[in-house]
């Protein structure tokens, strides 16, 4: 017979099962954190530089770009710590420029280079940096063109401010023709008092995911997609100090002639200028002005070619002709087929060059209302036909239609141009004499 279990033996059995518990819980929940517990990243600290107000009396130096090591998303978190500025982001004053056609052509296309490659096909992005560009250009921190500040730095293999101006970007990536042109009408709207507001008098931007060394000593006052912009802090940032006026001298830069005509080198256009030449002659077969002239030209102007480069197609076409003519349209519709020439094909001429060695003579003038030229004495003028009496002693000077034969003696009057640049060639030509009034007539009998 088995003896019943004592009282001694229960709680001895109950402890057991208490343990068990405990040991399977010490096992199971430590297990069920580490797979249940989010990852753990290392992120790299980011050590600000310590803000400095630079003040009035002294410019704010501006150093050459370089970055916190940090990962993308590393750098996108502390970014997102940083608080944008409180005090007022007034809109930059309109910017117009001042300069010459082809300083102008330079200008565009520095700062449509800048945009394209710095912000993408994307209209506010490449308004933002342009308004930055602009913001520069007026501050006495940074180079006084457009140019010159786009491509800051670019001799440097690191450092440059515009990345894409040192990396060889220019060279390994190109934007289409129709991105180009999209970048170079914004352009030229930012040169011709266009404002983008929400990035006030920036004059410092970055993507996201880099954390640029000046960061911490500038407000943080925009923000536009994934780019970050900044404006020195105290005086320096405020409309005052943005007072510098904008050289129209605009620098001629070698990385963009393969965009743009304004940039090529001189050897550059000289060749340009040849393939025109050859076009020309090629192409139209240049009838003369005159049934029995071979001196004189009619041709179509390349849509491609700076104006600046008329007068050297127009020496290469006569060539060593001591006595030439030439007149060309910008418009293969509007140069006329036949020498007559109408008064509204006149009017609507483009370019036109006269060479007399004889008389030492060599002009070229452009249609003003088509080619803007920073030189009054370069532009086309109102044609007046003066009649002369023809002696049989009188030589005769062939010129452009609508101007005068002229005989000795020397010139003793001249035409003085309108306010305005009108159609035609400014000559010089002799007035005839007014008509001697009987006595009768001039005392007022």
């Amino acid at each position: 017979m088995t003896n019943p279990p004592t009282l001694t033996a229960r709680p001895r059995r109950g402890l057991y099962l208490l343990l068990a518990l405990v040991s399977i819980a010490a096992i199971v929940l430590p297990l069920l954190v580490v797979l249940r517990a989010p990852p753990i990243t290392y992120r790299r600290p980011v050590h600000p530089l310590p803000q400095r107000v630079v003040p009035k009396a002294e410019l704010p130096p501006v150093e050459p770009v370089a970055f916190q090591d940090l990962d993308p998303d590393d750098a996108r978190a502390f970014n997102a710590t940083v608080p944008f500025s409180t005090d007022p982001n007034p809109a930059a004053r309109p910017f117009r420029f001042i300069g010459t056609d082809e300083q102008r052509a330079r200008a565009i296309d520095c700062l449509a280079a800048g945009v394209l490659y710095e912000a993408g096909d994307d209209p506010d992005g490449q308004r933002a940096v342009a308004q930055v560009v602009l913001n520069r250009a007026r501050h006495p921190a940074f180079p006084k063109t457009i140019c010159g500040v786009v491509f800051q730095g670019a001799e440097r293999s690191t450092g440059c401010q515009f990345t894409f101006t040192c990396d060889g970007a220019l060279a390994s990536h190109h934007w289409s023709d129709a991105a180009w042109e999209r970048a170079r009408a914004m352009a030229t709207a930012a040169l011709s008092g266009s404002v983008y507001k929400p990035v006030g008098y920036a004059t410092h931007y970055h993507t996201d995911w880099v954390v640029p060394y000046w960061q911490s000593s500038l407000d943080k006052i925009a923000a536009v997609h994934t780019h970050l912009f900044f404006r020195w802090t105290g005086w320096w940032g405020t409309p005052p100090a943005f007072n510098r006026h904008v050289s129209p001298d605009e620098p001629t830069i070698a990385q963009l002639a393969a965009y743009s005509d304004a940039h090529k080198t001189a050897e550059a256009l000289a060749a340009a200028t040849d393939a025109a030449v050859e076009a020309a002659a090629q192409g139209a077969a240049l009838p003369p002005a005159l049934p029995t002239d071979a001196n004189s030209f009619l041709i179509t102007l390349d849509p491609h070619m700076p104006p600046d480069a008329y007068p050297l197609l127009a020496a290469r076409t006569c060539g060593d002709r001591p006595y030439c003519k030439i007149m060309a349209w910008s418009s293969k519709a509007k140069t006329p087929t036949a020498p007559s020439l109408l008064p509204t094909q006149i009017a609507s001429m483009s370019f036109s060059y006269l060479r007399d060695r004889s008389r030492n003579y060599d002009k070229a003038l452009w249609n003003c209302t088509e080619f803007k030229r920073s030189d009054y004495n370069q532009c086309m003028k109102l044609q007046v036909l003066v009649p002369v009496t023809r002696q049989a002693d009188s030589f005769k000077l062939e010129s452009l239609p609508g101007t005068t034969e002229i005989t000795p003696p020397p010139l003793t009057a001249t035409l003085k141009p309108g306010p305005d640049p009108l159609s035609g060639v400014r000559r010089k030509a002799e007035l005839p004499a007014p008509a001697k009034m009987p006595a009768s007539v001039t005392d007022g009998r």
